[in-house]
């Protein structure tokens, strides 16, 4: 699917791990970049957690964690595309990532989904209005349950959020 950037404040805490220090310039450079690999991977780690706690299934699921980049590659091959979309939100939607490198592949073919990012006042409803046309609204539930299992509740989404947008059809 590509690249996709994000919200780099916003979204799940899964990103962690801290600076180790050194006396020396040159012990402090290995030491720091020792402490960066090892958080990167504790974060991939804990993406991967997290990917799995909200039940979606990737054969050969591969995460790996730049934090100083602020980026996520994620590599496997889902099921379908909304569980890849998923998957792309889930890495996308923690603190400290605003870009998601996305090379899955799918066993099943099916039309994208779209993007939006959650802004101040913005409610499931409106956003439903905005992609589906006026009076649509209603079809707000479509668009929580494409974002299930993240959201739990329509009425809990919060600024800076990535939601997936299904077709109407």
């Amino acid at each position: 699917m590509g690249l996709f950037n994000f919200i780099k404040e916003a979204g799940e805490k899964l990103l962690g791990g801290s600076k180790a220090q050194a006396q020396t310039p040159a012990a402090a450079d290995v030491s720091a970049q020792v402490a960066n690999q090892a958080a990167d991977l504790e974060a991939a780690m804990n993406i991967i957690g997290y990917i799995n706690k909200m039940g979606l299934q990737v054969n050969g699921l591969n995460v790996i964690v730049n934090s100083a980049q602020g980026k996520v590659t994620v590599s496997g091959e889902a099921a379908d595309q909304a569980t890849r979309e998923k998957v792309v939100l889930c890495c996308g939607n923690t603190q400290g990532i605003d870009k998601v490198e996305d090379t899955m592949t799918v066993k099943q073919a099916a039309p994208e989904a779209q993007w939006y990012t959650v802004v101040k006042g913005d409610t499931l409803w409106a956003i439903a209005e905005r992609f589906y046309g006026k009076g649509k609204g209603n079809q707000y539930p479509r668009i929580f349950e494409a974002n299930r299992p993240m959201l739990t509740n329509p009425d809990k989404i919060y600024p800076g959020q990535t939601l997936r947008i299904p077709p109407l059809s």
